[in-house]
């Protein structure tokens, strides 16, 4: 590998690293407790940025899906019902406040209450 490839993954890799940390003092500071360190079926908040966001139908019924990310872990949003919400787009820091479950494998929030942040 050239020199020059590797010290653009390194800066890559420390600017990754820097930033997860960066969140993970965010949520903190906000009195937010860590995805990963969440419970299932407790009623938690949750503080991160949206990765994606996702309109995928559920049973028939619209849910807009969404994947939050704080530094450790990340967990799916969804809002079902939903099309389209204003302000809930990849990229957005958001505050979610709900309970956790777990479907397929994977940890779900259904229908949180949330808040746009910065």
């Amino acid at each position: 590998m050239s020199d020059r490839l590797r010290s653009s993954l390194n800066r890559w890799a420390s600017t990754t690293v820097r930033d997860d940390r960066e969140l993970q003092n965010t949520t903190v500071q906000a009195g937010c407790c860590p995805i990963v360190e969440a419970d299932d079926r407790e009623r938690v908040s949750l503080q991160g940025v949206l990765r994606t966001v996702t309109l995928r139908p559920r049973g028939g019924v619209p849910a807009l899906e969404a994947e939050l990310y704080d530094g450790s872990s990340t967990i799916t949003v969804i809002w079902l019902g939903r099309r389209r919400i204003v302000g809930i787009e990849p990229g957005r820091a958001v505050k979610v406040e709900g309970r956790i479950g777990t479907q397929g494998g994977h940890r779900v929030m259904y229908n949180p209450r949330y808040e746009l942040r910065y």
